[in-house]
């Protein structure tokens, strides 16, 4: 018998953001979840212990949505964090799960970032700020972050931002909070100084702590491939073209991505089909019948679409999203490495994201393999030899005497030799793949490194042959093409050229000098 908080529907949350719950995929509430929503729901303070990647900020997130009233627009909820990457992660969680929430607003704040942005916002009016304690209390200090009517407070990853020494700032924020509020404390660990936050700001709190599961994924291969976004379609083509695959289920985050993903696929030869929420069940079906009798190799899914998708032949699984959280990414690699059978999950991981990359590797406790960038040359020589195989078969399998008068036929009558028709017989052939010269270096990034470690930089990246390789600088992207970020378009430097008093150019040192003596010779 189920539980009656087995469904997001039984929790009591806003009716528009179940609907938005289920186009994302999620099924059901995490442990979290369906122990936190109830909380939060009826207004109660909260002690909460669990591990991240776990649902942490649905479990707060959704409660706050459901309560927020969108006509008063005013700072209504404070989400306080440790680092920009998790303000920026939260607030598009909220922004994700409200989508159905008409005049909805959510604003991230965190240091480094330009304070005018975050002035203009407030002004304008906010709902909900997600903010690390530092920049939240420069607003509060200049009166540009109003909290007089905030009716809720959290902490997300509580004990990470007393190991950074964010204790006295939080506690200085949480005393400004004067209104009637709720305040919920999430956190990994619960040491003795989270417990001295929580009695001196908490009432009445409700303690929750979800232990760790243990994950089964042994059966699968982890790996993922660290790329920027634009070049992602790029990335998986060339995964594609060295892996040996039998069949593939690719997730993405939205139905008009399946469609763009599976096109572009078929594009470059794959047999790939999209499957999403728009499609109906008998052609749904379709595609999952074609997978099985082996007519299509690929499937480009969201999250929702493959609900109860079985398919034995599945060999991969990839993320060409990322996932929402840990558990979703558990979810879909779960549909391969089924019944015994070996499987492999590919996960590309973009810059912004190596933050939910690591929380999936504390929740499976796994460590993703990275996978080397595979270089052109690697590609060629794949090609080559599919290409040498398959005419090696066709020479040892198949009467060739008519193919071998044809040739003839054309090396007489065009007087070209005989190698030069079958050199342009093999280019026809291959003209879909076609083999050229090049690098694959620029796709990637360097390899993430620690938490505290220094970053180390290689001065050649590619293949072992170093028939791929290029210099590696470290340097910022932002506004600038692929090519400059890697140092293959620099333009060339140029040199400085001064003037004297009299405006007269010079070059360096020896310029000036000349120009002192033609100047005194006239």
């Amino acid at each position: 018998m189920s539980s009656k908080n087995d469904t997001f529907a039984s929790l009591g949350i806003r009716d528009s953001i179940k609907e938005v719950l289920s186009v994302l995929g999620y099924e059901k509430p995490t442990p979290i979840q369906k122990a936190s929503i109830p909380v939060l729901l009826e207004g109660g303070d909260l002690l909460a212990q669990a591990q991240t990647g776990t649902g942490k900020t649905a479990a707060f997130a959704l409660p706050i949505l459901t309560n927020i009233v969108l006509k008063e627009v005013y700072p209504q909820a404070l989400v306080l964090v440790p680092t920009r990457e998790l303000a920026i992660q939260v607030a598009e969680s909220f922004q994700r799960y409200a989508k159905g929430m008409s005049g909805f607003h959510v604003l991230p704040i965190y240091g480094g970032q330009d304070y005018r942005g975050q002035l203009k916002a407030l002004k304008r009016g906010v709902h909900v700020v997600v903010g690390t304690p530092g920049r939240v209390m420069d607003h509060l200090r200049r009166g540009t972050l109003l909290i007089d009517k905030i009716k809720a407070a959290v902490l997300d990853e509580a004990d990470e931002m007393l190991k950074m020494g964010f204790q006295e700032d939080v506690e200085w924020i949480l005393a400004h909070i004067k209104s009637e509020h709720q305040t919920a404390l999430f956190s990994a660990t619960i040491p003795s100084a989270i417990r001295r936050v929580a009695s001196k700001y908490l009432s009445k709190v409700r303690e929750i702590k979800i232990q760790p599961q243990e994950i089964a994924v042994d059966t699968i291969e982890q790996s993922y491939l660290l790329v920027e976004q634009h070049n992602k379609l790029e990335a998986l083509t060339r995964f594609l073209e060295l892996e040996d695959f039998e069949a593939i289920l690719i997730f993405t985050r939205t139905k008009l991505a399946t469609d763009e993903l599976a096109e572009k696929l078929k594009a470059r030869g794959y047999a790939a089909a999209a499957m999403n929420g728009d499609m109906k069940q008998q052609a749904r079906e379709k595609v999952i019948a074609c997978m099985k009798r082996k007519t299509l190799d690929i499937i480009v899914a969201t999250e929702v679409a493959a609900r109860g998708l079985d398919i034995q032949r599945l060999t991969h699984v990839i993320n060409y999203d990322m996932p929402y959280d840990a558990e979703t990414y558990v979810h879909r690699i779960g549909r391969t490495g089924r019944a015994g059978r070996k499987g492999k999950a590919l996960l590309l991981v973009t810059p912004r994201e190596t933050r939910m990359l690591r929380d999936i590797e504390r929740v499976t406790r796994k460590k993703l393999t990275a996978l080397t960038p595979p270089s052109i040359s690697e590609i060629n020589k794949k090609r080559d030899d599919a290409f040498i195989t398959k005419v090696l078969q066709v020479i040892t399998t198949k009467d060739l005497q008519l193919s071998r008068v044809l040739v003839e036929k054309i090396a007489h009558d065009s007087e070209y030799a005989e190698h030069d028709v079958a050199a342009a017989l093999a280019y026809m052939a291959q003209k879909q793949k076609p083999l050229k010269e090049g690098r694959a270096d620029s796709l990637y990034l360097p390899p993430l490194r620690e938490h505290g470690s220094k970053p180390k930089f290689k001065k050649k990246y590619g293949n072992s042959s170093g028939s791929s390789s290029s210099k590696f600088k470290k340097r910022s992207t932002r506004g600038k093409s692929e090519g400059d970020y890697f140092g293959e378009n620099s333009a060339p430097k140029k040199k400085r050229v001064s003037t004297n008093k009299d405006g007269v150019k010079s070059k360096g040192k020896y310029s000036a000098a000349k120009n002192k003596r033609n100047k005194s010779k006239k």
